[in-house]
């Protein structure tokens, strides 16, 4: 099966249930599916042809489900790009998928000023401007008919690009079929009429939930951008059942002082994803909002691999320990801990994660020599290094390339920055390796602090002593009122932060 027939087959069978939120506008599936076709019409009419590359810029909203159901009924392949990226990035990623068009909002048109010179595929830029209504209902409504095969390429998504340039990762109808199956398999039932809310780009992370909900006769609720006391709102008053969040999201909800007093008791489940999450942030949100927490792991590249529920993630098991865990593997997916000679080591031992799933990449785009750097035998390397234990709960230890050797002793960043989110003054924080004369490299830590603070930086060092040990002591911590450096998709970037402590250096290790 292919995505563009399980969601038509979705339509006929909740042709008069709400599909789309967006603010006070709202659409059935069969409106929504009417506006898909029309605009997958005025694609093709433009020249478009299956398979062909076309790039998106856009915010969550109705246009971006236009464009989202048109391309599946064209069978064209979406690159979305990300808003808070630079030109040179969106250049990147048009140009090596050489993508023929790209569809934009009028809001981030200026972004892509000029492109069309510089890309020799790129043809044209589509900008929806206050006319795009009207242009739309121009375009037939009935179905092309266009021929489609479950092994056609879906989506080309980009990894989150925190060194060098972004990579295309491209998934088939089948394998984003088999990855929205495996996010949602252990999730409580997804029944008709149910709500999910996308507070992150259906274009990227919360987009894996969507097709899930529509197939199920879900409703997909849109906000077009993140703001704490909105999501919140959203939440209580539609009610929302499902939604997917970033631990940063969560961490701002959690600091309302009002979250607690919210009935929140229609949810069912919060699948928290995208990076690692603190103790502190998940104990917290589960105060909140109860026992609906749900966290998975993966990558891009392959996703998901893991997941667990609130019986799981806040359970006291023997030999586990799985607040610090990102859940168990998934029915469907394989997990494996290699060496550096691509070996599978005894559970318990550290090295490199290593992923097999139905919903993983076919490769990246245009690049085998990367596809044969990351995949072995069918396999994904990570590059993050982790741990299964005897009960099979998956560690998630830190990324190989930032792990601090100082002394001769591994120091995981994660491990620093869980105990310094832990203090209630610290709202967010990022550890990385800068050079010492003594011991080759120490941690540094760079602490956003929440208003009023009080705790000082050598506090919060004995803070990391005390639970870690003095040789994770950080070399300094800096404290700062200022929101850290992040990617794309909200990751914290270490790298930024570490950079001006390596001028003069050839290499971005030290040792003693």
């Amino acid at each position: 099966m292919d995505v563009r027939a399980l969601m038509h087959r979705a339509v006929k069978f909740n042709s008069d249930r709400v599909a789309i939120i967006h603010g006070q506008r709202s659409l059935t599936f069969a409106q929504a599916w009417q506006r898909g076709l029309r605009l997958a019409n005025a694609l093709l009419g433009m020249g478009l042809r299956p398979g062909d590359r076309v790039g998106s810029l856009e915010d969550n909203g109705v246009p971006a489900v236009d464009f989202f159901v048109a391309a599946a009924v064209a069978n064209l392949v979406r690159v979305p790009l990300y808003p808070r990226n630079q030109q040179e990035t969106h250049a990147h990623m048009l140009g090596h998928t050489g993508c023929r068009a790209v569809i934009a909002a009028q809001k981030y048109a200026g972004e892509l000023a000029g492109l069309v010179e510089e890309l020799p595929a790129l043809e044209r830029i589509i900008a929806r401007d206050g006319g795009y209504e009207d242009w739309l209902a121009q375009f037939p409504d009935d179905d092309p008919n266009i021929a489609l095969d479950a092994d056609d390429y879906f989506i080309i998504r980009h990894t989150g690009g925190t060194t060098g340039l972004p990579k295309g990762v491209a998934y088939t109808h089948r394998a984003w079929l088999a990855a929205g199956r495996d996010w949602t398999y252990l999730f409580p039932a997804i029944e008709p009429g149910d709500k999910c809310l996308h507070m992150a780009p259906i274009s990227h992370g919360s987009g894996y939930l969507f097709v899930p909900m529509w197939l199920s006769g879900a409703c997909n609720v849109l906000l077009d951008h993140f703001d704490p006391i909105a999501a919140m709102d959203c939440i209580e008053k539609e009610p929302i059942q499902y939604l997917f969040v970033v631990p940063a999201m969560l961490n701002l909800m959690n600091r309302d002082p009002q979250a607690g007093n919210r009935d929140f008791s229609k949810l069912k489940c919060m699948q928290v994803g995208a990076a690692p999450i603190t103790d502190a942030t998940a104990l917290a949100a589960r105060e909140i909002f109860g026992d609906v927490l749900w966290q998975g792991y993966g990558q891009t590249e392959a996703v998901p691999v893991t997941m667990m529920g609130p019986g799981q993630w806040f359970a006291e098991i023997e030999g586990s320990e799985p607040l610090r865990s990102c859940g168990l593997p998934l029915p469907f997916a394989d997990v494996e801990i290699w060496d550096d000679d691509n070996l599978p080591l005894p559970q318990g031992k550290e090295g490199q994660i290593a992923l097999r799933c139905d919903g993983q990449m076919a490769g990246f785009w245009e690049d085998a020599a990367g596809t044969a750097e990351r995949m072995v035998d069918g396999w994904v390397l990570t590059g993050d290094i982790g741990k299964i234990d005897r009960n099979g709960y998956v560690y998630l230890l830190d990324r190989a390339g930032d792990m601090i050797v100082s002394g001769g002793f591994n120091i995981y960043p994660a491990e620093l920055e869980n105990v310094l989110c832990g203090h209630a003054d610290v709202v967010e924080a990022a550890v990385f390796a800068v050079p010492d004369e003594r011991w080759g490299e120490a941690p540094l830590a760079v602490c956003t602090m929440a208003n009023g603070a009080a705790v000082s930086a050598e506090a919060l060092a004995q803070l990391c002593v005390d639970r870690l040990g003095s040789y994770k002591r950080p070399k300094e911590i800096v404290l700062t009122t200022e929101p850290l450096p992040k990617s794309a998709v909200g990751k914290i970037q270490r790298k930024v932060l570490r950079e001006p402590y390596w001028e003069g250096h050839e290499r971005r290790v030290s040792g003693n």
